[in-house]
C-alpha cells in the first residue's frame, strides 16, 4: 500500500525540503516537525534538547524520516563544533527512537540519517553495507548516530540513510564552485581519492524507494559509479569553462581548514558501493557524477 502520511524533521534542509515537494506533489501528506511555535496546519512542535516528544503525534503515520544535524560543511570544526556536530545528530535521534519504541508494534518505519563517512578512509577497498566502519571522528559519530536510531527498539522497522556527499550547489558543489570561479581550483592533496557521491534527485527518490519498499537496515545512498576529487573538480571547471591547474598538498589543506575536517571531507578515499538499492531494482536518474553535475550546473557562457 502506498504511503498516506510522512513526518519528517529536519524538513527546513535541502534534503528535507526537496523531500516534503516531492512528497506533496504525489498528494502525500508531509508532517514537519518543528523548534518554534508552529505556523503552518502542517507543523508539529517538537523540543529533541528536552526529550520530549508525545508518542501518540507519531502514531498513524507510516514512516518517520530523521534528517537532523547541523552542517558538517561549516569549517573549521572546533572542539565545540565537534560537540555540535554530535549532539544536534544524537538528541534528536535518540527522542525520535523513543517515541517510535513506546508504540511498539504499531509504530512507523524510521529513516534515520546517516552518512557515508562511517566508512573513514579505505583506499582500495569496495565498500558494502556490510563492511565495517571506519576510525575517524566523522566514522564514530555515524556509528553513535546509528546506534541512537536503533534504541527504537527490536520491533522497530529502521533504515540507516548512509548518505554521500550531495552534488548539489548548496551542499559539496557549493565550496567548490567559489574556488572553481575564482579560478583557483585544482588537484586536492593529489586529488586521486575517490569520493562517494550522490544526486539530490536520487537521495529523495531512494528515501521514498525504502519506504515504499519496506527496507530496513543501512542503506548506502551513493551513486553507483565511482568518481575521483580530480573527475568531480575537473568536471566542475570545464562546465564553469575556468581552469583546474593550482594544486593544494594535504598539508595546506590540513593548515587551512583544520586536520580532522580535511581528513574527513576532502582527503579521504572510500569506494562506496549501493549495493542494498542496486538489489532493490532501484534505477538511478544520475548514474555518474558527471550527470548529477550537469542536471544542477548548466554550463557557462564565455
Amino acid at each position: 500500500m502506498a504511503p498516506t502520511k510522512i513526518i519528517i524533521s529536519g524538513s527546513s534542509g535541502l534534503i528535507g525540503s526537496a523531500l516534503v515537494r516531492s512528497l506533496r506533489a504525489d498528494g502525500i501528506e508531509a508532517i514537519r516537525l518543528v523548534r518554534r511555535q508552529p505556523r503552518e496546519a502542517d507543523e508539529v512542535f517538537w523540543d529533541p534538547g528536552r526529550r520530549e516528544l508525545d508518542p501518540g503525534l507519531l502514531a498513524g503515520a507510516d514512516a518517520v524520516v530523521n534528517l537532523n544535524g547541523a552542517s558538517i560543511g561549516k569549517l573549521p570544526w572546533t572542539r565545540s563544533y565537534r560537540e555540535a556536530l554530535r549532539t544536534s545528530r544524537l538528541l534528536p535521534t535518540r527522542t525520535l527512537a523513543e517515541a517510535i519504541r513506546q508504540l511498539g508494534g504499531d509504530a512507523p518505519m524510521f529513516l534515520s540519517g546517516s552518512a557515508t563517512g562511517f566508512y573513514g578512509h579505505r583506499p582500495g577497498e569496495t565498500l558494502t553495507e556490510e563492511s565495517t566502519p571506519g576510525d575517524s571522528f566523522l566514522a564514530q559519530l555515524c556509528v553513535d548516530w546509528e546506534a541512537a536510531a536503533l534504541q527504537a527498539g527490536p520491533q522497530a522497522r529502521v533504515a540507516l540513510l548512509r548518505t554521500a556527499s550531495l552534488l548539489h550547489p548548496e551542499a559539496v558543489l557549493k565550496p567548490l564552485i567559489l574556488l572553481t570561479r575564482f579560478g583557483v581550483s585544482g588537484p586536492l592533496g593529489g586529488g586521486r581519492q575517490i569520493w562517494p557521491w550522490f544526486s539530490l534527485e536520487d537521495e529523495v527518490r531512494a528515501i521514498r524507494h525504502i519506504i515504499d519498499e519496506g527496507i530496513v537496515g543501512p542503506v548506502n545512498l551513493s551513486g553507483p559509479t565511482p568518481a575521483s576529487a580530480n573527475e568531480i573538480g575537473k568536471d566542475l571547471a570545464r562546465r564553469m569553462r575556468r581552469p583546474f591547474l593550482l594544486p593544494a598538498p594535504k598539508w595546506a589543506l590540513r593548515l587551512g581548514i583544520g586536520r580532522s575536517a580535511a581528513d574527513a571531507l576532502l582527503l579521504s578515499d572510500a569506494r562506496v558501493q549501493p549495493e542494498v538499492l542496486r538489489n532493490s531494482g532501484f534505477q538511478f536518474a544520475h548514474d555518474t557524477a558527471q550527470s548529477a553535475i550537469a542536471d544542477v550546473l548548466p554550463t557557462s557562457g564565455r
